[in-house]
């Protein structure tokens, strides 16, 4: 080509590159969310709308690398079978940058499952089976929430303060229940050599016999509860039980009981003085969680509840993520993942090189009828990092599953 040639064209060509990079840079990161949104509304309505919450704000300061955040949001239907195809529609059809939710830890194994498998980034918010990120844990998946373990971990020296011997535990039969139960037997024992488990009930999730089960803890005569039920098995479990009188003169420790997602369905049926894990959201003080609580509710014009503050804090992390990766590869998340600090309505997180769990915390209190509706009282905030295995208990577990 002449000179005079080039001259001719070189603005078209310029034109061509810029637009090019334009839209590169004018273009979006889409986030791929799949949970069990029909099969567990009360939690994962407010979820969503904290996703939505962070979306906004982060894309109306400019959003992640010049891009801006797109949600797209498929049904898991509780099942890991229908997770793990959502999970590779949402890869291969929808093209989704980062891969990310399950509220169920049987669902959420399966797609971790699929992420070590197709080597796909995958940030878990919500389930919390210590084999997420422990025995079963892999180089691909990272966990937002404070898992069985971890809880558990809260809750014990409460419960070991009681000085109770003779222990009954009711959980629902599956991963999550089986890690809760697993995680508390070990931790009291721990604490308190003497401590015997009397009664055992592990009905299939959502298909809680009450009468028989509340009947049957009675019968083991236990000076204390461990209950791991949620949603509408506890709604009904409660309910059983004030009838009969099984939490008559007796302490029930109980997990994520606290959450509104479940207190606000018990109503005036709420038990006193459950000793808990739950989210007070009308009680936090922080600056980080007053600006949160201010912006939700300016939004929705509603409250919100712990899955709020997940699918929130969820959202936040992916962009740190993206924003520290400077790309949405899958191995630069990884290595971007791995000691990344973020900043939550519960204050600062990061997530451990060595495990790929985040430090969030959760809250520890008594639940209280407060005129008809379930709060939680006598609260204070347990942060996450002083509640995990050691280093040493890591490693030993994620080989050991190798």
């Amino acid at each position: 080509m002449t000179m005079h040639g080039w001259l001719r064209w070189a603005p078209v060509a310029l034109a061509v590159v810029t637009g090019a990079a334009l839209a590169q840079t004018q273009g979006v990161y889409k986030i791929g969310e799949l949970n069990s949104y029909k099969a567990q509304p009360a939690f994962l309505g407010p979820y969503k709308k904290g996703m939505e919450l962070a979306v906004e704000q982060i894309n109306a300061a400019g959003g992640v690398n010049g891009r801006k955040l797109e949600l797209v949001v498929r049904d898991d239907n509780a099942n890991p079978g229908d997770a793990v195809r959502v999970a590779e529609e949402l890869v291969t059809r929808e093209k989704v940058d980062v891969l990310t939710g399950t509220f169920l830890s049987h669902t959420g194994m399966a797609v971790a499952d699929y992420a070590q498998q197709k080597k796909r980034f995958f940030l878990a918010g919500e389930p919390l089976t210590d084999k997420l990120t422990w025995q079963g844990g892999n180089a691909y998946t990272f966990r937002l929430r404070p898992g069985t373990y971890m809880q558990a971990a809260m809750l014990v020296p409460e419960a070991a303060k009681l000085d109770k011997k003779r222990w009954a535990i009711v959980y629902p039969n599956y991963e999550y229940g089986q890690s809760a139960v697993n995680a508390f037997k070990t931790l009291l024992k721990q604490a308190q050599p003497d401590v015997e488990f009397v009664a055992e009930q592990a009905p299939p999730l959502g298909k809680l016999d009450a009468g028989a089960v509340v009947q049957a803890l009675a019968d083991a005569k236990p000076d204390a509860i461990f209950n791991v039920l949620f949603a509408a098995d506890l709604t009904k479990f409660v309910r059983e039980g004030n009838t009969r009188g099984l939490f008559k003169d007796r302490t029930v420790v109980s997990l994520i009981s606290g959450e509104p997602e479940y207190l606000d369905a018990l109503k005036d049926e709420t038990p006193e003085g459950w000793i808990v894990t739950g989210y007070p959201w009308y009680g936090i003080d922080t600056p980080e969680h007053q600006a949160f609580l201010k912006a939700y509710q300016a939004r929705f014009k509603d409250y919100p509840r712990l899955g709020s503050v997940v699918g929130y804090a969820m959202i936040r992390s992916a962009a740190e993520g993206l924003k520290k990766a400077g790309s949405a590869d899958s191995d630069k998340m990884v290595a971007a993942f791995r000691g990344l600090e973020v900043d939550t309505p519960f204050g600062r997180i990061h997530y451990r090189a060595q495990d790929h769990q985040s430090t969030l915390g959760a809250y520890v209190g008594k639940t209280h009828n407060d005129g008809g509706k379930g709060v939680m009282v006598d609260f204070s905030y347990r942060d996450g990092a002083d509640f995990q295995p050691s280093d040493a208990q890591v490693r030993a577990s994620r080989t050991a599953a190798q």
